[in-house]
């Protein structure tokens, strides 16, 4: 699902193309932006009989704090068929090397009825493409394949998903009454690239997702400040071949080292000494298995 994903530089068009090599159909949900953006006309670019896409328009009073995003992730898994469903937002991209173990996965756990999705591993970009965050608070897995069984539905922002029986069609927060689906992990990663964006249009992206979560809306910087990349993680792989073009449009690298307007600069979470401390203790003392932290799944193979 995704609106004004054109206009706010979301790679949607290569999410989707990295998916339906896999695929028997896919599925988006594309909601009435701006006048200006051109999210419809880049997909419907896309020449295969595999997409379907569906029209829609975002109701931020019946489904606010970011549910519109869980709402609009249930209404295209209602339009999907097949056995399996994976689950990419728009920002998502699977690399072709790993397409055998997502397939092969899916083969390997189809009778086993306990097992209800597959998690993924996350390379979190931030910045450029040469640098990822992997540090304490930021989710190292998540759920990206499930059965597509009618109670399993997105939850809260659409992060994730949990089982909801008779579910009202409207409380995607709700914990009670729900419970973490059952998981298998599979040895294959998304490429996560909602931090790569040149930092004016990060910043309107920032303020989109905080009036979308219903956040307070504070005077925000024109550009957004990403801090000192050379602490973070160099990324030494190759990015998905459908992402190669996208990536020869970087050209905010002088943008990405100056301070823009230092009065608010902000913090980031992997910045903070708590969380730099904690990431050490991890590293060290548990192989990198994350301590103290949410996770949405009961990993049961």
């Amino acid at each position: 699902m995704c609106r004004n994903a054109e206009s706010l530089y979301y790679p949607v068009k290569q999410s989707i193309l990295s998916a339906l090599p896999l695929v028997d159909e896919f599925v988006v949900a594309v909601g009435k932006g701006r006048a200006e953006d051109q999210t419809l006309e880049l997909l419907s670019s896309i020449d295969s009989p595999k997409l379907k896409i569906i029209e829609t328009a975002w109701d931020l009073d019946a489904f606010p704090n970011g549910t519109v995003h869980a709402q609009q992730t249930d209404l295209a898994k209602s339009h999907c068929s097949g056995d399996w469903l994976i689950y990419l937002q728009a920002d998502e991209v699977l690399h072709e090397k790993e397409w055998k173990t997502i397939r092969e996965g899916c083969e390997r756990h189809h009778s086993n009825e306990r097992i209800e999705g597959l998690l993924m591993n996350y390379y979190h970009f931030w910045g450029d493409y040469k640098h990822f965050v992997n540090a304490h608070g930021w989710y190292q897995r998540e759920i990206r394949i499930i059965r597509n069984k009618s109670e399993i539905h997105s939850w809260q922002s659409a992060q994730s998903f949990r089982v909801i029986e008779d579910f009202d069609g409207h409380s995607y927060r709700m914990k009670e009454g729900t419970r973490k689906l059952r998981v298998a992990a599979l040895d294959a990663h998304v490429y996560h690239y909602g931090w790569v964006r040149p930092p004016g249009l990060m910043a309107r992206k920032v303020q989109e997702l905080d009036s979308i979560h219903s956040h307070q809306q504070n005077s925000y910087p024109k550009k957004f400040n990403y801090g000192d990349l050379d602490k973070l993680e160099r990324f030494k792989g190759r990015h998905p071949e459908v992402m190669q073009q996208w990536i020869e449009r970087f050209d905010w690298e002088e943008e990405l080292f100056k301070t823009q307007d230092d009065d608010m600069q902000l913090v980031h979470k992997h910045e903070r000494l708590s969380s730099r401390v904690l990431t050490m203790i991890e590293r060290n003392l548990f192989g990198g298995r994350q301590i103290a932290t949410f996770t949405n799944y009961e990993l049961v193979e």
